[in-house]
């Protein structure tokens, strides 16, 4: 996918970066979450990320250096502060330090989710918004929009929750995810039914992905879990 709508969350607070995390996948992005400040600092510096919203208030680094820092390594990295700090001194500060944006809490997604493509827009200009067919792996292709999948030219209609699994995967691509993470991100963190729910849909995803003979995208990783790659 477009490095662009690849988002990275900083926050101590398991329910906020919890919420984002499904908003966002939700909306397309691909999400890495930080619980603190040197974390975010050791992600980015694995990947960076198109976006960077970050918490004020952590242990250890703050959000104002962690800005600073993030601001130092990319000039042009878009940073949004999203803090329950709302005086006017403390978004004085956080713009100071390099932020791009500042919002408060408690706040709506819409809105956050609003301002993050305005800040996206104004940094990379439209691609982030009207990319439809941003996720991609190979042969496979997910419409964003129509909430369907293709496999090279072939149209493969998908359940919600096939969508949401597929899109997870494709977000992931090469990298192995566990059945616990992908319970988490597709069914929620608090699913009560039962487990075996992961191995199921993957089955049905198979069967719809290898129709018409295709090679096999979606493979078992044995006591690890399952990845988006080739054989």
């Amino acid at each position: 996918m477009s490095e662009h709508r690849q988002l990275l969350v900083v926050d101590d607070d398991h329910a906020v970066t919890s919420l984002l995390r499904r908003g966002f996948s939700y909306e397309g992005y691909a999400v890495r979450t930080a619980a603190d400040g040197e974390e975010a600092l050791r992600l980015a510096s694995e990947r960076l990320p198109g976006l960077v919203v970050l918490d004020l208030m952590m242990p250890g680094l703050d959000g104002f250096e962690l800005c600073r820092r993030l601001r130092s390594a990319d000039a042009d990295l878009p940073i949004l502060i999203l803090t329950a700090r709302d005086e006017t001194a403390d978004e004085v500060a956080g713009l100071d330090a390099g932020a791009d944006d500042y919002v408060t809490k408690p706040f709506t997604f819409d809105v956050l989710n609003a301002r993050i493509r305005s800040l996206l827009r104004r940094t990379h200009g439209n691609e982030s918004e009207h990319d439809p067919l941003a996720l991609r792996y190979l042969d496979l292709r997910m419409d964003m929009g129509g909430r369907v999948a293709y496999r090279g030219e072939r149209r493969v209609d998908l359940t919600s929750t096939e969508f949401n699994l597929l899109r997870l995967l494709l977000q992931n691509a090469q990298q192995v995810l566990s059945k616990e993470q992908i319970l988490e991100r597709v069914w929620g963190y608090d699913f009560g039914g039962d487990a075996n729910i992961v191995e199921v849909y993957v089955r049905t995803l198979r069967l719809k992905l290898e129709a018409h003979g295709e090679p096999r995208l979606i493979q078992t990783v044995r006591g690890a879990g399952y990845v988006l790659r080739e054989a």
